[in-house]
């Protein structure tokens, strides 16, 4: 039986774009599968919620916050982890975190911008209350930047270099948050059946595919990637440099066998969530994961 096509809602963001790569060099079977371009992680959060997506490019912690509000939804791939990409970005006149204390700091509520806040107010030894805090979308990001609406923003890449090269001033970013943000694929439960095994598997395939290319050609992945990441060639590479992007062995490792360890990750992130009141009880992971689509023939023997 022919696979219906399966849509993908992704935003702009360095992982998540060698699935757009794959799309501009005809590689992905359009019959197969649909990607659909958002402006935010929240937009393709709300596309899944909605039904107009079957899966979403997410961070695990908003696939967890999504779980505990009933969305059943799996992992099938992971496409990065964060290692620098996402960070806090301040004007140049704040030299520390402490000196964020009254200060006006916008974040993007329920997606990674919120677990950002939540780890940089902690190591500054500030509360929500010490500063003003601002939701905003990360397609608003350097809206509010430029009209000097913030002094300071949780945000990632491509968005980040584009404030960088403004004059901000990069105060935190995830390499002191290790192994936390993660990027996955997140497919809706109900999708996860025989009937479209087959796009599901194109799609990750595809993905890796894409990332060989990446890793045998950066140059030039780099200059087909700058026009939809907004950024110049080389800023595309550094910005790829904030990036753990593991191939089809690692993938196995993080999501297979018996303690894979995107479930140690987990784990880890229900705990801080449930701390810093994201989520109101430890998530449940049972059924988060979902090896099984994920391909073969790039393996190591």
């Amino acid at each position: 039986m022919k696979d219906r096509p399966i849509s993908i809602a992704a935003h702009t963001w360095p992982g998540y774009e060698p699935l757009f790569l794959a799309r501009d060099k005809n590689w992905l079977n359009s019959e197969q599968v649909r990607l659909l371009e958002t402006t935010s992680a929240t937009e393709s959060l709300q596309a899944l919620t909605e039904g107009k997506a079957d899966g979403a490019a997410l961070t695990l912690d908003e696939v967890l916050k999504a779980r505990a509000t009933g969305l059943p939804v799996s992992v099938a791939m992971i496409f990065d982890i964060s290692a620098g990409a996402d960070m806090l970005i301040a004007r140049s006149g704040i030299k520390t975190l402490a000196d964020l204390k009254g200060r006006r700091i916008g974040f993007e509520r329920g997606a990674v911008g919120e677990l950002i806040l939540t780890e940089v107010l902690h190591t500054a030894a500030l509360t929500r209350e010490d500063v003003k805090l601002l939701t905003v979308n990360i397609d608003e990001h350097r809206g509010v930047w430029d009209r000097n609406e913030v002094d300071a923003i949780a945000t990632y890449e491509p968005v980040a270099s584009q404030l960088l090269n403004k004059d901000g001033v990069k105060l935190f970013d995830s390499r002191q948050m290790a192994n936390t943000i993660v990027d996955v694929l997140a497919i809706h439960n109900n999708v996860l059946d025989y009937s479209h095994r087959n796009a599901i598997s194109h799609l990750i395939s595809v993905h890796f595919k894409t990332l060989d290319y990446l890793n045998r050609n950066p140059q030039d992945a780099a200059y087909r990637m700058s026009k939809h990441l907004g950024l110049p060639a080389a800023d595309v590479l550094s910005a790829l440099k904030g990036l753990i992007l593991p191939d089809t062995e690692n993938n196995y490792h993080w999501l297979d066998g018996p303690s894979p360890e995107l479930l140690v990750c987990a784990r880890k992130l229900s705990n801080i969530m449930v701390k810093s009141e994201l989520i109101k009880q430890d998530a449940s992971l049972t059924s988060l994961i979902r090896a099984d689509f994920l391909p073969t023939e790039f393996l190591i023997n």
